[in-house]
């Protein structure tokens, strides 16, 4: 049975930082690409940041870009999101996905192209 467990969500306030962490197991973690994904409330599922199984080439939403950075550690089976400089608008539930195994494209935008997801962490950012 494939299990994605995020963790490390919460309250902070706007210019703080968190660290989320996707820990899978039942899968073979390596081969899979990586994605966050975000909802807020009435919104649709958005990508966030995605990380290929073996190149370690990355992708990130434009207005993310210089603030988070996602990586991995497959000895550990684990993904990770850094996040700096918060701000109110990144308040969401926070989900990782994983991708097609040893797929070729680093990222898809489309929920539907993830074989597997986490529970999803909150993230609250206060102003």
């Amino acid at each position: 049975q494939v299990q994605l467990v995020e963790s490390g969500g919460g309250l902070v306030q706007a210019g703080g930082s968190l660290r989320l962490s996707c820990v899978g197991s039942g899968l073979i973690f390596s081969a899979y690409p990586m994605a966050w994904f975000r909802q807020a409330p009435g919104k649709e599922r958005e990508i966030v940041a995605a990380i290929d199984w073996n190149s370690g080439r990355t992708y990130y939403t434009d207005s993310v870009k210089g603030r988070f950075t996602i990586s991995r550690e497959n000895a550990r089976n684990t993904a990770y999101l850094q996040m700096n400089t918060l701000r109110p608008e990144d308040t969401a539930v926070y989900y990782c996905a994983a991708g097609k195994v040893y797929s070729s494209t680093v990222y898809s935008p489309r929920p539907r192209d993830y074989d597997y997801w986490g529970q999803g962490t909150q993230v609250t950012v206060s102003s």
